[in-house]
């Protein structure tokens, strides 16, 4: 258990410094001025900034957040009460007894503190906006509960569905099993494990992933004897049985629950940076897009003008670079050169050689150029020559400098989380450390796509 600590240490300690440098740079812009002179930016930010905050602080609390769904009736709240070893969340006979998401704190064990979130069931009848207030406490959630209480219904399936795209771990609990014989279980049971992987080509779940239980049994008629040889029928209600659960969601949180918390972490930072890029990039659209052709322009007019191939190489290259650079410095992004370097690397490998053609084309219509320019004083029709290689360059060289500002903008919008400490980077790198037989690892075969 100890290599687990150790792991789950240096997660928690690699998001913590991936949410620091975030934050850093993000303060680094309002000292320098890139926020505070742009007040719509500042408004439009501002709830992204405030979730990076608000996770780091979490991660310091080291609180996990466990939140139970499914639809309504299946129990949710009754197995929550359960766990909790009290019936402080209200059950009933009626649907829609939860009408709020609620909190409540656990500590089981003694040790690991846990803030379980109970949420309205997810196809209420007119109860839309409180489907959607419990679809928000996911992206909260470090571990979920899928609540089910027999075979899994469309609603059901597509629900699920909808959930394991939050990438979040996922442990089902097929509740209310005292209700079904067996042998019935037995076969409810097996189905599960094939659909709550939420795809048909998907691995089975493990045991970790699908728990049974009887958070609230059914009351049972017991027949009494008594010692004057009286017979009397008495109901009874057994106690629930969710030991299992209890012990699986331990298990989990002590052999991965920080690296949970984690992965959880870089997840929100992720797609708050995200945010912040997309805002940015649509709010100065307008001004990127003169930059852009500002410096088409001036490539163009450059290349078309000099005489010399391999200045036309090097010139359109720093152009390039220069373009990049004042790309990121309108989106208030680091840059550096060595970091602008990297990235014309990945633009002239993504654009399918477009860049490579365009330097290319640049070496032999300037050699053709230079030539023509050379020999212009002894023949003048060469000067016709010169332009019209000059031409045909300075439209390639064009056309390239508006691929690479196109290029850039798309790089700059969805590498923001990438790049050293940056939380799509610590993602995968988490995911890459996990094994095999924590809940994890389904996530990154789930993520590894992507990642």
């Amino acid at each position: 258990m100890s290599i687990y600590r150790n792991l789950q240490e240096t997660h928690l300690n690699r998001a913590r410094a991936s949410l620091r440098q975030a934050l850093s740079w993000y303060g680094y812009l309002r000292k320098s001025g890139q926020l505070s002179s742009n007040p719509e930016l500042v408004g439009l930010v501002k709830p992204e900034l405030e979730t990076l905050n608000a996770t780091l602080n979490k991660l310091d609390s080291k609180v996990i957040r466990i939140a139970v769904f499914g639809l309504v009736s299946r129990g949710k709240s009754a197995v929550l009460n359960a766990l909790l070893g009290d019936k402080i969340l209200q059950t009933g006979p009626l649907n829609g007894v939860t009408q709020w998401p609620r909190s409540v704190r656990w500590q089981p064990g003694g040790k690991v503190l846990v803030e379980l979130i109970d949420t309205p069931g997810l196809d209420e009848i007119e109860g839309e906006s409180r489907a959607d207030m419990a679809r928000e406490v996911v992206h909260q959630a470090d571990l979920i509960l899928f609540v089910v209480s027999g075979d899994i219904t469309r609603t059901e399936y597509q629900a699920l569905l909808e959930l394991r795209k939050s990438q979040k771990p996922l442990i089902l609990v097929f509740n209310k099993i005292d209700l079904y014989p067996d042998t019935d279980q037995g076969a409810i049971y097996q189905n599960l494990q094939q659909l709550g992987a939420g795809n048909p080509q998907a691995k089975p779940l493990l045991p970790d992933e699908i728990v049974m239980v009887a958070a609230e049994p059914a009351a049972m008629e017991v027949r009494v004897e008594w010692p004057d040889g009286r017979v009397s029928y008495e109901w009874e209600t057994p106690p629930p049985q969710v030991e299992e659960l209890k012990e699986t969601i331990l298990n989990i949180l002590n052999r991965e629950g920080r690296s949970l918390l984690a992965l959880n972490a870089l997840i929100q930072a992720r797609d708050a940076e995200a945010a912040i890029a997309q805002k940015t990039i649509d709010l100065r659209e307008q001004e990127a897009e003169e930059i852009i052709w500002q410096f088409t322009k001036y490539k163009a007019l450059a290349v078309a003008l000099n005489p010399i191939a391999f200045l036309d190489i090097l010139g359109g290259t720093v152009a390039d670079l220069a373009l990049i650079r004042a790309l990121a410095r309108l989106y208030g992004l680091p840059m550096t050169s060595y970091e602008a370097g990297k990235i014309l690397k990945t633009i002239l490998f993504s654009s399918g050689g477009l860049l490579l053609g365009e330097l290319g084309s640049s070496f032999l219509l300037g050699l053709g150029k230079s030539t023509a320019a050379i020999t212009s004083g002894d023949n003048p029709t060469n000067i016709t020559a010169f332009a019209g290689s000059a031409i045909a360059q300075a439209g390639i060289a064009g056309y390239g400098a508006y691929s690479v500002g196109k290029a850039a903008q798309v790089y700059l919008e969805k590498g923001c989380t990438w790049g050293q400490l940056g939380a799509s980077s610590v993602i995968q790198e988490i995911l890459s450390q996990v094994d095999q037989n924590t809940i994890l690892y389904r996530l990154r075969q789930e993520l590894g796509i992507k990642y």
